[in-house]
């Protein structure tokens, strides 16, 4: 009877590590397949611009980045000269073109200061400038540019000339904004979150973006809107401006 019982009480510790060193085992594969998946989903943001090069950007229209641009303290700032040759054209755009997608970037405008972050650009040579293809999501001193006062179409966030922001949440100049574009044609649908509200949402084509268009300054314009796999731009107003953590989530 003793041997038994203590054969008995070996196989339950027998048992016992065994069934632990499955729970660990399966706690370990849990605890991977997590990482793997956090892997996963932060893989799905490209980086468009690291801080550190301009890799991936040019001139509108032309080969290489103008020298306006220039990379400080992992940001790209536009500096435009004071005497502009005539016919320059410092805007920027990214090398490969995009469909759907989320883009993520912070902006910092100068006081007094305009740009603008375009999407859906094409460059043919017809074209002098991105915003004759690309709609703009605006940039803007909402306290000391001119533009804030032609009407709330016009200001920081909006969906430049049709859609106002909901209200003005832009952080005072020399201080960074955080803005997120959501280009979703599959979804005929769009949004801007500027320092985490969302600001405003619009429609993507369909009937209802064209009656839009209609009713803005674009109306009758050849080729605005009319590429929803285009390259993702930044204005040239005459203003410094930087950005920096510019990624770009495809949906």
């Amino acid at each position: 009877m003793k041997k038994i019982t203590m054969l008995a009480c070996a196989c339950l510790v027998i048992l016992g590590c065994k069934e632990k060193k499955e729970t660990e085992t399966e706690a370990a594969a849990e605890a991977m397949e997590t990482a793997e998946m956090g892997e996963t989903a932060e893989a799905e943001w490209i980086v468009l611009f690291d801080g550190t090069s301009f890799d991936g950007w040019k001139g509108y229209n032309q080969q290489g980045v103008p020298d306006a641009w220039t990379i400080e303290d992992g940001a790209m700032v536009l500096t435009p000269p004071e005497q502009r040759p005539e016919g320059a054209n410092y805007n920027l755009v990214t090398e490969s073109a995009y469909k759907n997608f989320v883009l993520s970037l912070e902006w910092q405008i100068s006081e007094g200061g305009n740009s603008g972050v375009f999407w859906g650009v094409e460059e043919l040579d017809r074209f002098g400038q991105p915003y004759e293809t690309g709609p703009e999501i605006q940039v803007l001193d909402n306290e000391k540019h001119p533009d804030a006062k032609a009407g709330t179409t016009h200001q920081a966030g909006a969906l430049y000339d049709m859609i106002a922001p909901a209200r003005d949440v832009t952080n005072p100049v020399g201080e960074w904004n955080t803005m997120e574009i959501t280009v979703d044609y599959e979804g005929q649908s769009g949004k801007v979150v500027l320092n985490g509200t969302e600001l405003l949402t619009f429609p993507l084509g369909n009937e209802a973006w064209d009656a839009m268009v209609a009713d803005s300054k674009f109306d009758g314009w050849e080729g605005f809107g009319k590429f929803p796999e285009g390259k993702i731009g930044l204005q040239d107003h005459g203003d410094k401006v930087a950005f920096r953590n510019i990624k770009l989530k495809p949906l």
